[in-house]
């Protein structure tokens, strides 16, 4: 049997996402969505608390699986597609968006999310959510048929 989720165990992002309000205009207030930035953290430290409803869950539709295995694939690594995506934004002229360390850092990570999926199919076997029926079990997991 699966351990169920604990709600009151997920982790929480309210210290990096708030809204404030300015009243010094009356009715005529507006909201404002601050974001601090730190969406990517800091590259040479992983956070293994963003895994627990993965792990504590252990289920994952195959769709998402297919779309992380290509993604760790060498000819769609994470890092390359992130950084041709960044190439794009006009202010990557200027400065790059997110520095190498961090780039090589998503791999790293995609590669820690993988082996947990790895773990939860190795204690329970059938994790997988058949999104897409008829999909070959070995295009999932990046092998050739």
């Amino acid at each position: 049997m699966r351990p169920s989720p604990d709600p009151g165990g997920l982790p929480r992002n309210m210290d990096r996402h708030h809204y404030e309000t300015f009243e010094i205009f009356g009715n005529n207030t507006f909201l404002i969505h601050l974001d601090n930035g730190r969406a990517f953290g800091r590259y040479s430290k992983d956070e293994p608390s963003i895994l627990t409803p993965l792990v504590q869950c252990c289920r994952i539709r195959r769709s998402t699986l297919s779309r992380l295995r290509l993604l760790s694939l060498p000819e769609y690594r994470l890092s390359d597609v992130m950084r041709a995506s960044l190439s794009h934004d006009p202010l990557a002229t200027v400065a790059p968006m997110l520095a190498e360390p961090h780039l090589s850092a998503l791999d790293r990570r995609l590669d820690t999310v993988l082996q947990a999926i790895q773990r939860c199919l190795l204690q329970y076997g059938d994790v997988i959510y058949d999104d897409i029926p008829n999909y070959p079990e070995e295009l999932a997991w990046g092998k050739q048929a």
